[in-house]
């Protein structure tokens, strides 16, 4: 008898289901292979999850066929698959179509290329010049499961060298004999990685997995590892399910970018997903990043993780020198010329321009001061039934700013044409280069060139930019989002790290207000007393993931029934149904003890709407990570 988990996410649904396997079977139906079965009168695709040979059940269906006896799900992927579903209120088929890959068959029949083993040579250490740095690696080397956060230092190399750090960590892993995942947000990092672990282990020793890379590419790479034949994983989100041998390690670097939250239900975080799978794996994590989300701060605060990091003062020594200037009404003080001047006669400047992939900051019209939701202090944003805030709704009407009591608002814009233009007709003669996402520009030589670049993508100079300025800060901290100021530091610490440290002349000119508390997190560099600022913030005005927050989106008459069907414990707080971004929503917030019994009463609402077949769309996300 076979347990198969049938691809039906249907809440109500959401359980394993038992299947005879005919003896014709028996030798293709292993435990993680793909599997046809009859389920209300159809066919559908499941796989094994169990193999049993008593039961107490006379009639049994059989399987239908075995779609592949290839094993891709592994009991340890199982398990984590399980955990996320049940941590995201979603079903188990939601979930698996993230973690395994379609299958591709000609690559799965096809002789499967070399990997050979990787080259486990002393290299310079980048971790170990951490404090503790050594210690880590030692418990890894020990086939133990350390669990750290670090806080890497600013900087284009040495203390800076992120990929060092986590190849550190991984081969370390790999000399235990056990496996590692290294996971990055983007396709550019992922290129800087796999370069660096082609150089340090040798070409071939590892894959990477990637949905851009293609159904055959992505399949070969994802059997490599199901088969066991490489031990090292390089990926984005969907790598953090990669079913790696003997895990030892997970190691995932700058998670508080957003490209590691799922766009497909149940929406999850890679992150959270790597915590869990350290947990249920009992493996070590490595959560490194330049700035400090609320998230790791509060697992750093119960003692789960441990901090990597150097003293404020010691980053401030190696890293570039960090001034700010006030705006004026120009846009660009004098200072900001002055710092480009000077910079180019030292090699290349970059100028850091927010714009596109932003929402449109609403400020005051008279005194410019951001416009905030007077019930939990986030900005506000403009929709069709007038200012609302994305968490609490529509705020009272009418509106008034309290710093100078004018009602008016406005948004205002910047871009990085316009600026390129006026930086243009200032310095004449000088080679002027504009990287967006639109047009990303690659590595920028040791000449004297001025680089304007939007967040995410700045080029980085071969040698170090010998200067940078952060323009329209106001903006970025502006935008109407819970963690505004988390990526606001978060960004311009990228930036920190492409200019040469201060011994060597580097400076970032930030223009902004010097009060700002991440402005003064970065003139400080000092992200980990900002995290824990924020968190308390967090924790004062009931916001992730100081307590458990579940978003319902649907149409109103939805929400209105849910809400109806919904046996809150007590203590959940309920805001709305209301307007926001165009689209109606309920948030439910409770303190973290009570999140366990908060989702089990989102689970059984869905079950029963999936069983009654309720119509009307609903949309669940569980601590979403932007909202609105």
């Amino acid at each position: 008898m076979a347990s198969v988990a049938v691809d039906m996410p249907l809440a109500n649904l959401d359980r394993p289901f038992d299947y005879l396997v005919p003896d014709e079977l028996a030798e293709a139906a292993v435990v993680g292979s793909r599997v046809r079965v009859r389920f209300a009168g159809r066919l559908r695709n499941g796989f094994v999850l169990e193999l049993r040979t008593d039961s107490a059940r006379d009639k049994l269906l059989p399987l239908q066929g075995v779609l592949s006896p290839e094993p891709v799900l592994s009991a340890e992927v199982t398990r984590l698959v399980r955990a996320v579903a049940d941590h995201y209120a979603s079903s188990f088929a939601d979930v698996v179509r993230l973690a395994v890959p379609p299958r591709h068959a000609l690559t799965e029949r096809a002789e499967p290329p070399a990997y050979p083993a990787p080259r486990l040579e002393p290299a310079p250490p980048v971790l170990g010049r951490y404090p503790d740095g050594e210690v880590y690696l030692a418990k890894l080397a020990e086939g133990g499961r350390p669990r750290a956060t670090w806080t890497t230092a600013p900087r284009p190399d040495g203390v800076g060298d992120w990929a060092g750090g986590l190849l550190d960590a991984a081969a370390t892993t790999l000399g235990s004999g056990r496996g590692a995942v290294l996971l990055v947000p983007d396709a550019r990092d992922l290129a800087e990685l796999a370069e660096r672990a082609k150089e340090r282990l040798g070409a071939g020793s590892f894959v990477t997995l990637t949905a851009e890379l293609g159904p055959a590419a992505r399949y070969r790479a994802f059997l490599a590892a199901a088969r066991g034949q490489v031990r090292l994983v390089l990926g984005n989100r969907a790598a953090v399910f990669a079913p790696v041998h003997d895990l030892g390690l997970i190691a995932l670097w700058d998670d508080g970018d957003d490209s590691y939250a799922e766009p497909r239900t149940p929406y999850p975080h890679a992150r959270e997903v790597a915590v869990l799978r350290a947990h249920l794996a009992g493996c070590g994590l490595l959560l490194a990043a330049r700035s400090r989300t609320a998230e790791v701060q509060r697992l750093v605060a119960t003692g789960w993780l441990h901090p990597l990091q150097l003293s404020p003062a010691d980053t401030r020594a190696v890293s570039a020198a960090v001034r700010v200037t006030a705006s004026d009404e120009t846009r660009l003080p004098r200072e900001v010329f002055a710092t480009i001047r000077t910079g180019l006669t030292h090699g290349p400047v970059l100028v850091s321009v927010p714009r596109a992939g932003y929402h449109p900051v609403v400020v005051c019209a008279g005194c410019r001061e951001v416009a905030r939701c007077a019930k939990c202090g986030q900005p506000l944003r403009h929709t069709r039934a007038g200012l609302a805030c994305a968490w609490c709704g529509p705020p009272q009407a009418g509106w008034r700013c309290p710093e100078c009591g004018d009602r008016r608002v406005r948004t205002p814009v910047a871009g990085v044409t316009r600026t390129a233009e006026e930086f243009g007709k200032a310095f004449p003669g000088v080679r002027v280069l504009s990287s967006s996402g639109d047009h990303p520009v690659g590595e920028v030589d040791e000449q004297s060139t001025l680089v304007l670049a939007t967040p995410g993508v700045e080029p980085p100079a071969r040698f170090g930019y010998a200067a940078a300025v952060l323009l329209d800060t106001a903006a970025t901290l502006g935008r109407p989002e819970l963690r505004a100021g988390e990526e606001a530091l978060r960004r311009w610490l990228a930036v920190t790290a492409l200019v040469r440290p201060g011994e060597e002349g580097g400076t970032v000119l930030v223009v902004g207000e010097a009060a700002d508390r991440q402005v003064q997190a970065l003139l400080r560099l000092d992200p980990v007393g900002f995290a824990e600022r924020e968190l308390a913030d967090r924790a004062a005005a009931g916001f992730p993931p100081a307590v458990k927050l579940v978003a319902l989106e649907g149409e109103f008459a939805v929400l209105h029934d849910v809400l109806g069907a919904l046996q809150l414990p007590q203590g959940v707080q309920v805001n709305g149904p209301f307007e926001t971004a165009g689209e109606p929503r309920v948030t439910l917030r409770c303190a973290l003890p009570l999140a366990s019994e908060l989702i089990a009463a989102v689970r059984t609402m869905l079950s029963q709407r999936a069983a009654a077949k309720t119509a009307g769309a609903l949309r669940v996300r569980v601590d979403p990570q932007v909202v609105g």
